[in-house]
C-alpha cells in the first residue's frame, strides 16, 4: 500500500507539475512541433500517464501473488489486461496526436522495449524503477529534442536555399530591371535629344522669321519716322511761317492803328480855324473816334487769339482808308471854306480899298496906338486835384460806408444787452476768421473759404468754433458782416500783402468772387481801402484851415498813435500791400463764378487810376513806389487789354513822367525811383511785361 500510494502520490505531483499542467493540441502542425520541441522548455511525455498506469498495474500484481500461480508467469498478464482495460485514449494524456501517424509507431516500438525492460525488473527496487520512468522520461524527450533540433537544421537549410534562390531571382530581375531602366533613359534622353534639336531648329526658323519681320517693321517704322519727321519739319515750317505771318500782320495792325491815331489827332472839336471860325468838325470828330474805338477793339479781340487774321487786317485797313477819306473831306470842306473866305476877302478889300481912298484926304495926324511888345504865355502843367467826377464817387462810397455804420447800430452799441453782445462776437468772428484762413496751400482750401464766407453773407448758418452761426440772428446782422468782411480785407491787404507780396492773389481772387455775388461788400471795402489809402483814388487830401497836423497825416493815410507819426518806411509798405492788392482785385475773377457778366470792377478802373496818377503832380517816394507795384502786379493785363495805348503810356513815363518825379525827389529818397526806372526801362527793351509773382495758375485749382 505504502509503495502505491507512494507511487500515486509521484503520479499526482507531476500531474500537479507546471510540466504536467501543459495542455497539447492534437492537430499539430509538423513545422510547428519541430521547432517548439527546440525552443520550447523540458516537460513531461504525453505517454508518462500511460507508463505510469502500467507500472501501477505491475505493483498491483506483486502485492497479491496468492492469486497468481507464480511471478514469472503472472506478470506478463495482468501487463496485458490492464493493457486492455486502460486503453490509450482513456487518459487525457495517454495517446499520441492522431496527425503524428509515422511518428507513432517508432514510439510504440520505443515504449515496447520500455516495458520489456520493465518486466525484467525486480519489484523489491521501487525505486529503482522510479529513477527509470524519469530516466525514460528524459530519454523520451531528449530524443524528440533531436528530432526537432534536426528537423529545425533541415528546415533552415531548406529556408536558406530558398532565400538563397529568391535572392538569385531577385538579382536577376533586378539586373533585367536596371538594363530596362538604362534602356528607357536612353530611349528618352535621345528623344528629348531629338525634341531638343527639332524644337531648335523650329526656334532658329521663328527666330529667322522674326528677324525678317523685325527688319521689315523697321523700315515701315523707319519710313513713317521720315515721313513724320519730314511733316514734323512741314509743319514746323508753315506753323513758322504763319507766325511770321501773323507777327508781320501785327505789326501792320500797329502800324494801323498808330496811323489812326495820328490822323484822329488831327481831329480836333474844338479846333476853330482862324480864318474860318464858324466851320464845325465835331461830326469828324466823332466819326474818327468811332473808327478808333473799333480798331482798338479788333487788336484787344486778336491779342486774346495770339495773332489776327488777314480778315482783321482788311478790316483795320478798311478803317484806315476811311480815316484818310474822313480826312481828306475835311480837308476839302476846309479848303473850300478858305477859298469862299479869300473870295469875299478879297473883294472886302476891294471895298475897303475904295473907301479908304476918298477919307484919305479927311484923315488927320494922330498919334498910332501902342502896340503890344509881347503875348502872354501859359505854362501849362499837371494838375493838382483829383477829376470832379472822381471825387463824387470816392464821396459816394464814403456815405454809403457811413450808411452802413448807422444800420448796424445797435449791434455796434450793444454793451448792456448780453444776447446782442455774443451775436456780434459770433457774427464778427465768423465773419473775420475765414479771411485770416486764405492761403495759396491749394485750390480746394480756398475754395472751403469763399463758401465759407458766401454761406455766410448767404444766411445761410456756418460753423464757428463749434457753434452755427447765422446773419438771420439779428436784423442787422448782414451790414455789421459787409461792414466787418469789408475792414478784415483791407486790414490783411496792409499787414499780410506787405509782408508777402505773393499773398496778394488768393486774396484778392476770394474777394473779386464774393464783390461779384455781393456788391455791397465791395463798395464798403473801396470806402475802407480809400480811407486808410487815399493813393488808390487816387487824390491827395488838401490841408484845410483849422486842421491840425495829426489829423491831416491820418487824411494822407499816416498811422498817428500817442501823437507819434509812424515811421515812413512803415507807411510805405503799407500803402504798398494796400495798392497791390487793388491791382490785383482789378484783373482776377473767381474761376467758379458766372463767367458771362462782367466784371465788378475790372481793368478799365485800373486804367482809369494809371491815367489819373499820371495826371497828377508826382510826390517824393510815395509816387514812385506807387506806380512801380501798380505796374509789377497788374501791367501784364493793362498790356493785354490795352496795347499799343499802354506803350504809349509806358513811353510817357519813360520821357516826361520819370524826369518830373525825379525833380521832387530828394537825394536820399532815389531807392523807389531808381527801381520803377530800371523797371520801365527793362519792359520797353524786352517790349513785353512779365507775369507777376504769385500770380495763380489753372492747375493751382486743381490741388
Amino acid at each position: 500500500m505504502e509503495s502505491w500510494q507512494l507511487r500515486f502520490d509521484t503520479l499526482e505531483a507531476l500531474r500537479l507539475s507546471s510540466k504536467g499542467q501543459l495542455s497539447y493540441c492534437s492537430h499539430w502542425q509538423e513545422d510547428e512541433a519541430a521547432l517548439e520541441g527546440c525552443v520550447a522548455p523540458v516537460e513531461l511525455s504525453p505517454y508518462c500517464g500511460w507508463v505510469l498506469d502500467s507500472l501501477s498495474g505491475q505493483l498491483a500484481e506483486e502485492i497479491t501473488p496468492s492469486e497468481t500461480s507464480t511471478p514469472q508467469q503472472s506478470t506478463p498478464l495482468p501487463k496485458r489486461a490492464s493493457a486492455e482495460k486502460i486503453p490509450p485514449g482513456s487518459h487525457r494524456s495517454s495517446s499520441p496526436p492522431s496527425s503524428a501517424e509515422p511518428s507513432e509507431t517508432k514510439e510504440n516500438d520505443n515504449l515496447s522495449l520500455l516495458e520489456t525492460k520493465q518486466e525484467v525488473v525486480p519489484a523489491a527496487v521501487l525505486s529503482s524503477k522510479v529513477a527509470k520512468v524519469e530516466g525514460c522520461i528524459r530519454l523520451y524527450e531528449e530524443m524528440h529534442r533531436l528530432k526537432a533540433k534536426e528537423r529545425l537544421r533541415q528546415r533552415l537549410e531548406e529556408q536558406e536555399q530558398m532565400v538563397r534562390a529568391a535572392y538569385a531571382q531577385a538579382s536577376e530581375q533586378l539586373k533585367r530591371f536596371d538594363e530596362l531602366r538604362e534602356l528607357k533613359r536612353h530611349q528618352e534622353f535621345q528623344e528629348l535629344q531629338e525634341v531638343m534639336e527639332k524644337s531648335s531648329k523650329e526656334a532658329q526658323g521663328q527666330q529667322e522669321k522674326l528677324k525678317e519681320e523685325h527688319r521689315h517693321r523697321a523700315k515701315i517704322l523707319n519710313l513713317k519716322l521720315r515721313e513724320a519727321e519730314q511733316q514734323r519739319q512741314r509743319q514746323e515750317e508753315l506753323e513758322r511761317l504763319r507766325k511770321e505771318e501773323g507777327q508781320e500782320r501785327l505789326r501792320r495792325l500797329y502800324s494801323i492803328q498808330e496811323e489812326l491815331l495820328q490822323l484822329n489827332q488831327q481831329i480836333d472839336p474844338n479846333y476853330r480855324h482862324k480864318d474860318l471860325p464858324r466851320i464845325d468838325l465835331s461830326a469828324y470828330s466823332n466819326r474818327g473816334n468811332q473808327i478808333c474805338g473799333l480798331v482798338s477793339g479788333l487788336i484787344r479781340s486778336t491779342s486774346e487769339r495770339v495773332f489776327p487774321t488777314q480778315a482783321d487786317v482788311a478790316s483795320t485797313e478798311r478803317a484806315l482808308q476811311e480815316m484818310r477819306g474822313l480826312i481828306s473831306s475835311m480837308q476839302q470842306e476846309i479848303t473850300a471854306a478858305l477859298e469862299e473866305k479869300k473870295r469875299k476877302d478879297e473883294e472886302e478889300k476891294k471895298q475897303k480899298q475904295k473907301e479908304l481912298e476918298k477919307k484919305e484926304q479927311m484923315k488927320s495926324q494922330t498919334p498910332a496906338p501902342a502896340q503890344q511888345t509881347g503875348e502872354k504865355q501859359q505854362k501849362e502843367g499837371l494838375q493838382v486835384k483829383t477829376e470832379e467826377s472822381i471825387m463824387q464817387w470816392y464821396q459816394q462810397l464814403q456815405d454809403a460806408a457811413e450808411q452802413c455804420v448807422a444800420a448796424f447800430s445797435e449791434i455796434a452799441n450793444c454793451k448792456s444787452n448780453t444776447e446782442v453782445k455774443k451775436i456780434k462776437t459770433n457774427l464778427q468772428k465768423a465773419a473775420t476768421i475765414p479771411v485770416s484762413q486764405i492761403s495759396s496751400i491749394s485750390g480746394s482750401k480756398l475754395r472751403e473759404v469763399f463758401d465759407k464766407i458766401n454761406n455766410l453773407l448767404s444766411g445761410k448758418p456756418v460753423q464757428t468754433e463749434g457753434q452755427a452761426v447765422s446773419v438771420t440772428q439779428h436784423p442787422q446782422g448782414l451790414e455789421f458782416v459787409c461792414y466787418k468782411l469789408a475792414e478784415k480785407f483791407v486790414k490783411h491787404g496792409e499787414g499780410e500783402v506787405s509782408f508777402h507780396h505773393d499773398s496778394a492773389f488768393p486774396i484778392a481772387v476770394v474777394l473779386s468772387g464774393i464783390w461779384e455775388l455781393h456788391p455791397r461788400v465791395g463798395d464798403i471795402f473801396l470806402a475802407h481801402l480809400h480811407k486808410k489809402c487815399p493813393y488808390a483814388v487816387p487824390f491827395y487830401p488838401a490841408r484845410k484851415e483849422g486842421t491840425s497836423v495829426e489829423e491831416y497825416q491820418r487824411m494822407l493815410g499816416y498811422e498817428v498813435h500817442d501823437s507819434k507819426v509812424e515811421e515812413q518806411d512803415h507807411f510805405l509798405k503799407r500803402m504798398s500791400g494796400m495798392i497791390r492788392l487793388y491791382a490785383a482785385i482789378i484783373q482776377l475773377r473767381w474761376p467758379y463764378g458766372n463767367r458771362q457778366g462782367a466784371h465788378p470792377h475790372g481793368l478799365s478802373y485800373g486804367w482809369r487810376w494809371l491815367a489819373q496818377m499820371l495826371n497828377l503832380e508826382p510826390l517824393a517816394d510815395v509816387t514812385a513806389m506807387l506806380l512801380l507795384d501798380f505796374l509789377e502786379v497788374c501791367g501784364n493785363a493793362l498790356m493785354k487789354q490795352y496795347g499799343i495805348q499802354f506803350w504809349k503810356t509806358m513811353f510817357f513815363i519813360q520821357k516826361s513822367y520819370i524826369p518830373r518825379i525825379e525833380a521832387v525827389t530828394s537825394s536820399g529818397q532815389m531807392g523807389c525811383l531808381s527801381r520803377l526806372k530800371n523797371f520801365v526801362q527793362k519792359c520797353l527793351r524786352a517790349e513785353e511785361i512779365p507775369l507777376p509773382k504769385g500770380i495763380l495758375t489753372p492747375s493751382f485749382w486743381r490741388t
